[in-house]
């Protein structure tokens, strides 16, 4: 059988004319006006889904990057044809780059789905590009390979190594404290990011490349890769081969991520102390697959899969030093025996034929054996009680173990505005032993669920030398943040949650060990408050936002929307009725 009857190359997803024969003729016409050869116009065709967008200074290499992958598809005999995708620069979106991930999810499926290609590499690294990329090419199914961008290199100010942005967030809470001048604020400003790349710590672009390969889904060795490094060109061009054998071998993504190979990147998660924005994206990831992330699941993982990796902004190190430690590989080598072996890679194998082999270098200041720990648990925890029914989140690894068995007295932000206009107030009732909740910053809030989770310590007391208190909020926290901080409260305030009825005088208490979050307030109290506490909502009107808050789900459904899941829930389900 030739491969042009194996492949359906331009003769694909042909437009609707009426007449096939014409559509194909036409297309070929057009075709040909690209300078393509007839040769090259019967091969096997490779969609090249391209994020670079001005807009997104991670994404700066993605044209190398896409140059490269065309060079190996070219070489394994197949033909590349790049389109372009929504980018999601995190730092440029408003109102949240999450907002956007399941908008750039239907593009990517959909151009995958429309156009005439039989495999497809997908291209990008930021926060929500990865997830969204995956999301919308397990929808429509076809052999696939993602390709990340790389992390940033770091940098030296004033004698000391700095990268974004867990040194962002560090010296913007000594800036607020007292402890940095506005010219040496805007000096820092300058030198936090040298390179192109995403984050230079495990923060979620990081983490997601981790997971991603941890699936299977990118070629091994290559999460970690610096964003400059000639490897990553090597490795972009290493994917346009791998993609035309897994075409010839007829694998698909959803071959790759299976429930096995989930179950394996939430092992990788918990190991390197990872974003709490990853247990968002891989649920909806899942989701695409018709596969569930239990909650309850991850914490049973967590309490037997322990934190192997030291990288800000849990520990001390940089993804380019996790890079030179052995990287990913070296993480699942030790992770082996905690393993699904009999998972497909990319690279044509399975992760138990790709362990087998001779162990390399591993530095262990970085990448901490399974038996030497850097903590016996994993980094992340489900909590769940009268305040989250349907579950919360705390990256431990972060946190102070000193605040994980603590009641405190809630002082209450109602909103993104509220907490802005009064969280810097000299007269604002608060000591270090309160738990500050922020409200109404969920999926179904006018915010979308933005990266305000890690509330900022009250200037008051940051200038008394304060560094961490428990806060508590249905917001999302970048995974370059630290502290003891509760995130994804569900159901969330604006979907009429435990959280809407909080008030500040209230008593919560937290217990780490029972996996517990409650609301110490009588249901008669709170029943009393549901009928005369009116709900935040809002209903837009018009556009992606009135399409959003019709169909998103809350966060422990990966926030994706209904009708793109492998099964989409009922509106009875949905509401929880």
């Amino acid at each position: 059988m030739s491969e042009t009857e194996r492949f359906s190359g331009l003769s694909g997803a042909l437009t609707n004319y009426g007449d096939r024969d014409f559509a194909r003729y036409l297309r070929l016409a057009n075709a040909r006006s690209m300078g393509f050869s007839t040769t090259m116009l019967s091969k096997p065709v490779v969609g090249i889904a391209s994020t670079f967008s001005e807009f997104n200074n991670c994404h700066r290499g993605v044209p190398d990057l896409v140059a490269a992958v065309k060079r190996g598809v070219l070489a394994a005999g197949g033909l590349p044809l790049e389109f372009p995708t929504i980018s999601l620069g995190e730092p440029y979106l408003n109102p949240t780059a999450l907002f956007f991930r399941n908008l750039m999810a239907m593009d990517t499926e959909e151009m995958i789905r429309g156009q005439p290609m039989d495999a497809v590499v997908l291209v990008g690294g930021c926060d929500k590009t990865v997830p969204a990329q995956l999301m919308g090419a397990l929808s429509a199914g076809l052999p696939a390979i993602q390709v990340v961008t790389g992390p940033q290199s770091t940098n030296r100010w004033r004698g000391e190594r700095i990268g974004a942005c867990t040194d962002c967030r560090r010296f913007w809470a000594r800036y607020r404290a007292g402890e940095m001048s506005p010219a040496d604020i805007a000096e820092a400003e300058g030198n936090l990011v040298a390179t192109a790349g995403t984050c230079a710590v495990m923060g979620t672009a990081s983490t997601m490349a981790s997971l991603a390969e941890a699936l299977g889904i990118i070629l091994p060795g290559t999460a970690a890769i610096p964003a400059v490094h000639a490897d990553r060109l090597r490795a972009a061009e290493a994917s346009g081969r791998a993609v035309m054998n897994l075409l010839r071998r007829g694998i698909r993504i959803g071959d790759i991520i299976t429930e096995k190979s989930v179950e394996n990147a939430l092992r990788v998660l918990l190991a390197i102390g990872g974003s709490t924005n990853a247990i968002i994206h891989l649920t909806a990831i899942a989701g695409r697959a018709g596969i569930k992330v239990s909650l309850d699941r991850l914490n049973a993982l967590s309490d037997t899969t322990p934190v192997l990796v030291d990288l800000k902004p849990t520990g001390d190190f940089y993804m380019e030093d996790l890079h030179a430690a052995g990287g990913i590989g070296a993480v699942l080598r030790e992770l082996k025996p905690l393993l699904h072996l009999d998972c497909l890679t990319v690279a044509g194998d399975t992760l138990g034929e790709r362990l087998s082999g001779e162990p390399g270098f591993v530095d262990r200041t970085v990448v901490r054996s399974l038996d030497a720990p850097l903590q016996p648990q994993g980094g992340l925890v489900a909590l769940f009680g009268s305040l989250a029914p349907r579950g919360a989140i705390l990256k431990r690894a972060a946190a102070d173990p000193a605040l994980f068995e603590t009641e405190g007295r809630a002082v209450v932000f109602a909103s993104l505005e509220d907490l802005s206009e009064r969280i810097d107030d000299p007269d604002l009732d608060v000591v270090p032993d309160d738990f500050l909740v922020l409200q109404n910053a969920g999926p179904l809030s006018a915010s979308g669920m933005p990266e305000a989770g890690y509330l900022p310590i009250p200037q008051k007391l940051a200038r008394a030398g304060v560094k961490d208190m428990v806060r508590i909020s249905d917001a999302r926290m970048s995974g370059t943040a630290y502290g003891t901080i509760v995130l994804h409260v569900t159901p969330d305030a604006a979907s009429g949650g435990p959280l809407a009825y909080v008030k500040t005088g209230d008593r919560i208490r937290i217990s780490v060990k029972a996996r517990r979050i409650d609301l110490l307030v009588d249901e008669a109290e709170l029943a009393r408050r549901r009928e005369t506490m009116p709900l935040a909502t809002v209903e837009p009107e018009r556009g992606y936002a009135r399409l959003f808050r019709r169909e998103v789900l809350l966060a422990d459904e990966g926030c994706d929307f209904d009708s793109l899941r492998a099964q989409p829930m009922r509106p009875a389900e949905i509401s929880g009725d």
